[in-house]
């Protein structure tokens, strides 16, 4: 039986005595892929940095490929590509002297680096300064950082903020692609078409908390032909998306 990438164990978050995250389950295995859909202030982001070891459950266990974060920290990390929501880069950098550094870090050899550039359709403007980078230029360098040592677990926050939709549906391509090739992933998303296009399961979130999952064939079956978009749509009437 294939063993699971990720495990999520009844998770908890609580801050100065407010419940951020409560009971949160999901487990994640090899070429699968999770999206977590939800308005602002779901709880996506925080579940996220509890998952890649930026914070700490409260309460729960977490592990990746069988091993949790506070029992080896180096090995757990190995296993993740984390792509934040958002991150500075050294503007005076080219991509591929930035990517070239993460590299280094990671053990990864230069014919990676020009291949994940190419994946990402870096490639022709390796060279450039970071600083001359679009906004969508920036989430595709972000992207490639994530791709770099070919980990085993995915683990991406809102991805395709200020991806053109040429980029979006390369990027629904790439995700395809790495899931072919047996990697887990797991995004955050308020683009319902994207996480429809590449999601084997969608996990809806409110307040912190599971109110819906299932595979986008199920909710077709329960809302008809619109699937998550109707599902969003009654899940979350009358609230801010």
């Amino acid at each position: 039986m294939t063993e699971p990438v990720l495990q999520v164990q009844d998770v908890y978050k609580m801050i100065e005595n407010q419940t951020i995250v409560q009971s949160i389950n999901m487990t994640l295995f090899p070429g699968q892929v999770i999206a977590l859909c939800g308005g602002n202030g779901a709880g996506k982001s925080t579940i996220i940095r509890m998952i890649v070891g930026l914070s700490q459950p409260s309460k729960g266990s977490i592990f990746v490929k069988g091993i949790q974060w506070k029992q080896e920290r180096e090995r757990y990390a190995q296993y993740i590509g984390y792509m934040p929501d958002d991150y500075q880069f050294g503007n005076a950098l080219s991509a591929i002297e930035t990517l070239t550094f993460w590299a280094k870090l990671r053990g990864v050899e230069r014919g990676q680096i020009l291949e994940t550039l190419e994946w990402v359709g870096l490639e022709e403007v390796k060279n450039q300064p970071v600083s001359a980078f679009s906004k969508g230029m920036r989430q595709r360098l972000l992207f490639a950082q994530a791709l770099l040592s070919r980990p085993p677990l995915l683990v991406l926050d809102e991805p395709t903020n200020g991806l053109d939709p040429y980029w979006m549906d390369s990027f629904v391509r790439l995700v395809k692609g790495i899931k072919e090739k047996g990697h887990a992933v797991l995004f955050s998303t308020h683009q319902l078409h994207v996480a429809e296009a590449i999601a084997d399961r969608v996990i809806f979130l409110r307040n912190g908390k599971i109110i819906q999952e299932g595979t986008i064939e199920e909710f077709r079956k329960r809302y008809g032909a619109l699937g998550l978009h109707a599902a969003f749509s009654e899940l979350f009437s009358g609230q801010e998306k």
